[in-house]
């Protein structure tokens, strides 16, 4: 159903140390006239919208004065329920259990908590709570509650200055927002912080030459069938650490990823010579939960594997730093290369755009070799 008026979007809005609700829209002098009638609304200069008290009845009002009228954006105030569904409970004791140190300021428990019933990836649990205590220590001697917009802007400006990347400019302003936002509930307070500009970097990959070789200098089968099967299926890091006994299908000779980014099960590629390899690998080491494991029934280590790849490329002379996500960027470029579709190339990298995976196309070489360089016309 579409609304004549379009949408409107509830903020959270702190004035004057009183919970307001924040009304947002476009232009519109119907909708302006029906937000003037509701009670007690007013205009805010600091927040460049109308606001009205954050009650019961005025949040019921809304909804009822615009129904039928414009769509409402409440999700602000919808919280409590799991944002992701996941099978994988993520475990943050670990974290719980530290030691103290002296001067340093650990992540709240709530902070921990809420990353677990929220069901995060243990990779964004851990870039959020990393940051997030580096942007605690840097304000020690302060309550976390009377930090400001404007002292969480120059932060962000020291670690731009810095030489901090944007993305990670941005996983740090994330890891704050989660914890006023989601774990204290507070009134929405970062209108005013300004996001860094999303940095675009062309992935790095690997000639199929390279990968050969790579593949040809690690120590045994074991190291062998890792090095080969994030680059023949695509696969991530986490995805390979995940991959159970039973993800191998070698009847239907696809490799089944369960639970990977974005809460989402995938089949990809198996191929025939690295199913030869790894049933050597199993007859010989045997695992007893996990495809790859670092003792029996765990999984095999996220610093093990990057440690495995930057040897293998040591060895093999490549005069690049090469990590596992290189081999998933090769493994897309390559088919790309050799003329598969792109939406292919989509649905087995796990892409929810077709965007994401079009980035591709700007480091193949297919077409660039098919064009000649107009100094070849100089007779």
């Amino acid at each position: 159903m579409s609304h004549p008026f379009g949408h409107i979007t509830l903020k959270h809005l702190l004035i004057n140390d009183v919970k307001h609700i924040g009304i947002q829209f476009t232009s519109n002098k119907k909708v302006e006239r029906l937000v003037m009638n509701l009670p007690s609304a007013q205009w805010n200069n600091e927040f460049s919208m109308y606001s009205v008290p954050n009650t019961k009845e005025n949040f019921n009002q809304i909804f009822e004065t615009f129904r039928g009228v414009a769509w409402i954006n409440g999700s602000h105030f919808f919280r409590g329920r799991i944002k992701k569904k996941s099978n994988n409970q993520i475990n943050l004791n670990a974290y719980r259990n530290r030691k103290p140190k002296k001067g340093y300021r650990y992540c709240p428990d709530e902070y921990l908590a809420k990353l677990e019933y929220k069901r995060y990836s243990i990779n964004t649990a851990r870039t959020y709570i990393s940051c997030f205590e580096k942007f605690m220590n840097r304000f020690k001697e302060r309550d976390l509650l009377s930090i400001n917009e404007e002292d969480i802007q120059e932060y962000l400006n020291e670690m731009a200055r810095k030489g901090i990347s944007s993305s990670h400019l941005n996983q740090i302003l994330n890891s704050v927002k989660f914890y006023y936002e989601t774990v204290k509930e507070m009134p929405n307070r970062f209108y005013s912080i300004e996001r860094p500009f999303k940095e675009r970097h062309l992935p790095k990959v690997l000639s199929i030459e390279e990968v050969k070789r790579l593949i040809n200098c690690t120590n045994n089968i074991k190291h062998k069938c890792i090095v080969s099967l994030l680059y023949s299926a695509g696969l991530r890091r986490q995805e390979l650490l995940d991959l159970k006994i039973e993800d191998i299908d070698s009847d239907r000779m696809v490799v089944c990823i369960r639970q990977a980014k974005g809460h989402k099960d995938r089949y990809t590629v198996l191929s025939q010579k690295v199913l030869e390899d790894l049933r050597i690998y199993f007859k010989k080491w045997r695992p007893k939960v996990y495809l790859f494991e670092g003792s029996p029934g765990n999984r095999y280590g996220r610093t093990s594997v990057s440690r495995i790849i930057f040897r293998a490329a040591q060895k093999a002379r490549i005069g690049k730093k090469v990590t596992p996500h290189m081999l998933r960027h090769s493994f897309a470029t390559h088919l790309l290369e050799s003329g598969t579709d792109l939406r292919y190339i989509q649905t087995l990298l796990g892409h929810n755009s077709s965007k994401t995976t079009e980035i591709y196309t700007e480091v193949t070489f297919r077409n660039i070799r098919n064009v000649q360089s107009p100094f070849d016309f100089i007779s």
